[in-house]
C-alpha cells in the first residue's frame, strides 16, 4: 500500500474548493485547501505532490504564488496547474511559470486527467 498523493488546493471560492476537494478524495487524493494564498508561502518541510492553483484570489494574484513556487528551490520541484475562468489562462499560466492549466468551469475527467497527468493515478 503506497501513501495517497498529496494535493494543495488555493482558491478563494469554498464551492470550487469544495467540489475539488470531494471529487479529489473519491480518487485517494489527500486533499488539504486554503482559501488563502499566503498559506502557500508559508508551506515548509511537508510539500504537496501538486498545486492547484486559482489565478485570482481576493488579495493574491496566483502567479506570484507560482513564482514564488517555481524560484524557491525547497519548491520549485512541485508541479503547478493553474485554474481560471480568465480566457487568457493559457498565456498566463505559461508566463508564471506553471506546468498546466485548467479553464473554469472544468469538466470533473478532465481535472482528474491532468491531476493523474502529474503526479500518477491514486491508488
Amino acid at each position: 500500500m503506497s501513501m495517497s498523493k498529496k494535493v494543495l488546493v488555493a482558491d478563494d471560492d469554498p464551492a470550487i474548493l469544495d467540489a475539488i476537494k470531494m471529487t479529489l478524495e473519491l480518487e485517494d487524493y489527500d486533499v488539504d485547501v486554503t482559501v488563502n494564498g499566503e498559506t502557500i508561502y508559508k508551506m515548509e518541510k511537508v510539500y504537496p505532490d501538486l498545486l492547484l492553483l486559482d489565478i485570482w484570489m481576493s488579495g493574491q494574484d496566483g502567479r506570484d504564488i507560482c513564482k514564488y513556487v517555481k524560484n524557491n528551490p525547497h519548491t520549485k520541484h512541485i508541479p503547478i496547474i493553474m485554474i481560471s475562468a480568465s480566457r487568457d489562462i493559457m498565456q498566463s499560466a505559461r508566463e508564471a511559470g506553471a506546468d498546466d492549466f485548467i479553464a473554469k468551469p472544468f469538466e470533473i475527467d478532465d481535472l482528474l486527467g491532468i491531476v493523474a497527468k502529474y503526479v500518477g493515478k491514486a491508488d
